[in-house]
């Protein structure tokens, strides 16, 4: 089964802090019947200098099966137009990082203003978009027992 959820109330109270816009705002969406990216919504207004990053909660987590990875890309139109990119330049969400120790699987997301203009987005704009990839491991690989303990980085440490 793979589905977005909202993250729990608590975890959004320390994240946010907004019990109001937890009650408001939406999960990922697909916009047409041909798209393939579910568009990942900013739970904040903010206008984002020139050469700015900022770190963006969504409020949401993703369940999918151990055998696909959620990506998450900048909306083209936003570094098309705009200039904004992700610093990391692509997400990569593992299932294995819903519902973790750390945040519940809280998907965030760092933006970056490449331009020389400001770029203003509020709390509903679309601002990435996530697409759902199965991919395949090697045959001759050797048992993997560990396990996920945290959140974002945790599975380098």
């Amino acid at each position: 089964m793979r589905k977005f959820e909202k993250i729990s109330l608590e975890q959004f109270m320390k994240d946010v802090n907004n019990e109001e816009l937890y009650n408001s705002y939406s999960i990922p969406v697909r916009k047409t019947k041909n798209s393939g990216g579910y568009d990942i919504f900013s739970l904040i207004d903010y206008d984002l200098k020139p050469k700015e990053s900022i770190i963006i909660p969504t409020g949401i987590k993703c369940l999918l099966p151990g055998d696909e990875i959620l990506m998450i890309i900048i909306r083209s139109s936003l570094g098309f137009k705009h200039g904004i990119r992700l610093v990391n330049q692509v997400g990569i969400i593992d299932a294995d990082y819903y519902n973790n120790g750390d945040n519940e699987g809280h998907i965030f997301i760092k933006i970056e203003n490449t331009s020389e203009k400001i770029f203003s987005f509020k709390i509903g704009d679309a601002i990435a978009q996530g697409l759902f990839i199965k991919y395949g491991t090697i045959d001759n690989e050797e048992e993997i027992i560990a396990e996920r303990k945290g959140g974002i980085g945790s599975t380098g440490k």
